[in-house]
């Protein structure tokens, strides 16, 4: 188990107890007794996990007791993988709970998660601050070279070590006990930034009466903020939020310019409004925390703290790649804004561009120069076809089938589960999909684990993404963009699934962050190869297959509006990088200094970062200082691809490769090494920059 990053998710991941379970009718205290060990969720009650964290924890201080009493010479086994196996009750509870804090969440999670963030973090530092338990790893840590190890054992010897020392395991006690009430500190700041954020989201409504209000909007978005509204009480009046789902369409389709700068508006000064779900104090503080934290370890800055466990291994690499990048994006961006503005200019209403124009004249010029509009093309994904294309792409590829089972428990209705089998029959894993947003479930798209794979435990993966609702007797019909992040999740899926690992710490996503990203990225690829979309792109009430013209269509402006896409992506980037690049936060005011820095880069004021500070959710968890990775990943991902291009998008060989060299491997071994046994060389940026329009 990765111990730092495992209690950080621990601490921001607790629900409410409402009163104690005995031993005997808590699920959490022994394996699960059902199909394939998958969580009874049907009898797991509130009441039970107060307790389950507790004995997980007294468990865990025992075994580490034990290997701490040992009074044999400390070995691999009796002390690194007895460390790994220490947490098993532990490990079952919080991979339930905050799965379910993110997708389902509610006021009691909320409460406890609040109570027992210092609580986890205490635990986490009691461990990693445990000198007689370091002295042992490092002891075995000395004798690396000469204990006969495997790739895979080093690897996990590496982590354990060094995940300990960039805890604070050689800090005097002084420096010890600051780091301790920094780490509490930031265990409850970014509970409370999260939960600011999602309530929010939640409380935004914004309702129109007026049908004539609503021109532009296609019919079937009129009548989901109408089921919107009426399930929100307001039978009559159509309801928009925040939500991507109800968001997008409305700013790419709605003639009322007032309605799409309220909306857009409301998005972008989320977390900024001075009430009582404001994130810049929350945030300024987690800032100052962060940097204070790195400077106890030796580092200038957070950034540097970070990124020396990455692949890109210094800030100074990070930036060079992303200014580079900039100087393509962003002269990109200011080419479509003039295109944009011209269009406005022959409708001689004397406007001037602005952000919320953006969506809305981009959809338009789409349709003058491609001949496209979306709503051509959402016909031909619905969700359940795009969902089995996915699944034929990795069958082809890996030969792997994911059949739908059933009396597995699921914690929501929406809940689809797949039992995944190799070529050979044999059990792969179990898969979990929930698409569709409700209150409880936070914004975005993400895959993560009910159980990582290790030697014989097979993995229970799940994909969590918010996608268009079915509305009335229409099925949920996708967006390009939705379809690639249904693509993009089941990457993540199968880097889950696929793992085969002797170690669950090294499993399937347990890699360095800007790597997490090759496997989710290169999946996108084939969803709008010509081949693939024959397979699953079927009209959801003809049946059809899309046209080779549609195609043709999407395929030509394949590189449409990525100055746009690029430039806000980028400019997020930067922000994250620049607030984790601060060696003095002294006077610190979050979004004056994100606008200084976006003015410093010439950002234009039509285009806002992907996410502004005060709900840039990503920075607040396990992307701080490593937001840039999805960018770094795309360079590995566009060059991985070529070689399926080059040898057929479905060449066994090819994907025999990048299963057996990416996908099995996780952690086991260092990422660029990985990637070269997979490749035969270093990754190219240029097929990056020419599939984004940038050469």
């Amino acid at each position: 188990m990765n111990f730092k990053n495992s209690f950080l998710i621990l601490a921001a991941s607790c629900m409410m107890c409402a009163c104690a379970a005995s031993k005997a009718d808590n699920p959490f205290f022994a394996e699960f007794n059902t199909p394939f060990g998958t969580p009874p969720f049907d009898e797991i009650k509130m009441e039970h996990y107060k307790p389950a964290f507790d004995k997980g924890m007294q468990e865990q201080n025992d075994l580490i007791a034990t290997i701490v009493n040992n009074q044999e010479a400390p070995t691999f086994e009796n002390t690194i993988v007895a460390l790994e196996k220490s947490s098993p009750v532990l490990d079952r509870v919080s991979a339930v709970f905050y799965g379910l804090v993110g997708a389902e969440s509610n006021d009691d999670i909320t409460e406890l998660s609040m109570t027992m963030a210092p609580v986890m973090s205490e635990h986490s530092d009691n461990i990693m601050l445990n000198k007689a338990l370091f002295d042992r790893i490092n002891a075995v840590y000395q004798q690396k070279d000469s204990l006969g190890l495997n790739t895979e054992q080093q690897q996990l010897l590496e982590r354990t070590y060094k995940s300990f020392v960039r805890s604070g395991a050689n800090l005097t006690d002084e420096q010890q006990e600051r780091l301790r009430e920094i780490n509490k500190e930031l265990s409850t700041l970014g509970l409370t930034f999260s939960n600011n954020l999602l309530n929010t989201d939640n409380e935004f409504q914004l309702f129109i009466e007026n049908e004539s209000e609503l021109s532009g909007l296609p019919e079937w978005f009129r009548q989901s903020a109408a089921e919107e509204a009426t399930a929100a009480g307001r039978p009559g009046t159509w309801l928009f939020t925040l939500r991507n789902a109800s968001r997008l369409p409305a700013l790419q389709y709605a003639d009322n310019r007032d309605l799409r700068e309220k909306i857009f508006t409301a998005y972008i000064n989320r977390g900024n409004n001075g009430d009582k779900n404001d994130n810049k104090d929350i945030l300024t503080q987690t800032i100052k925390l962060r940097l204070e934290r790195a400077k106890l370890m030796g580092y200038d800055t957070y950034a540097n703290f970070v990124l020396d466990n990455n692949m890109a291994k210094n800030s100074e690499t990070v930036m060079e790649f992303l200014n580079n990048l900039w100087a393509y994006s962003l002269p990109k961006a200011k080419e479509e804004a003039a295109e944009l503005q011209k269009m406005m200019d022959k409708e001689g209403k004397g406007e001037k561009l602005e952000g919320w124009d953006w969506w809305y004249y981009t959809e338009k010029l789409r349709k003058e120069k491609y001949n496209l509009d979306e709503e051509e093309i959402k016909p031909y994904f619905p969700i359940k076809s795009v969902r089995d294309g996915a699944f034929m792409v990795a069958n082809k590829l890996y030969g792997i089938n994911f059949n739908p089972i059933e009396g597995i428990q699921t914690y929501h209705p929406d809940v689809d589960v797949f039992e995944v089998t190799d070529a050979d029959g044999s059990h792969i894993g179990i898969f979990y999909t929930d698409f569709h947003p409700r209150p409880g479930k936070r914004f975005g798209a993400w895959m993560s684990s009910f159980r990582k794979q290790n030697g014989e435990v097979r993995p229970i993966i799940y994909n969590v993404c918010n996608f268009t609702k079915p509305v009335g007797d229409t099925p949920s019909l996708l967006t390009i963009d939705e379809v690639q992040t249904l693509f993009h999740e089941l990457g993540h899926g199968l880097h889950g699934l696929l793992s085969n690992t002797q170690y669950t710490t090294l499993a399937g996503t347990g890699v360095a962050r800007d790597f997490v990203e090759l496997p989710s990225q290169i999946n996108e690829h084939w969803s709008m190869e010509p081949e693939v979309l024959k397979m699953y792109a079927k009209h959801y009430q003809t049946g059809e297959v899309m046209p080779d013209s549609l195609i043709a269509k999407i395929l030509n402006q394949s590189t449409f509006n990525q100055g746009f896409m690029t430039t806000e992506l980028l400019a997020a980037a930067l922000l994250d990088m620049n607030l984790h690049n601060l060696t003095n936060t002294d006077n610190l005011d979050v979004v004056a200094f994100e606008n200084d820095a976006m003015n410093k880069l010439g950002l234009i004021s039509q285009i806002p970062p992907r996410y502004r500070s005060t709900y840039f959710n990503h920075i607040i968890g396990g992307y701080a200082a490593g937001y840039y990775s999805y960018l770094w990943a795309n360079v590995l991902d566009n060059d991985a691809f070529q070689a399926f291009k080059e040898n057929g998008i479905f060449d066994q060989e090819t994907a025999s490769k990048f299963r057996t060299n990416v996908l099995e491997k996780g952690g086991s071994d260092e990422p660029m090494v990985l990637y070269r046994k997979f490749r035969g060389a270093d990754p190219n940026i240029e097929p990056m920059l020419k599939n984004r329009g940038m050469k």
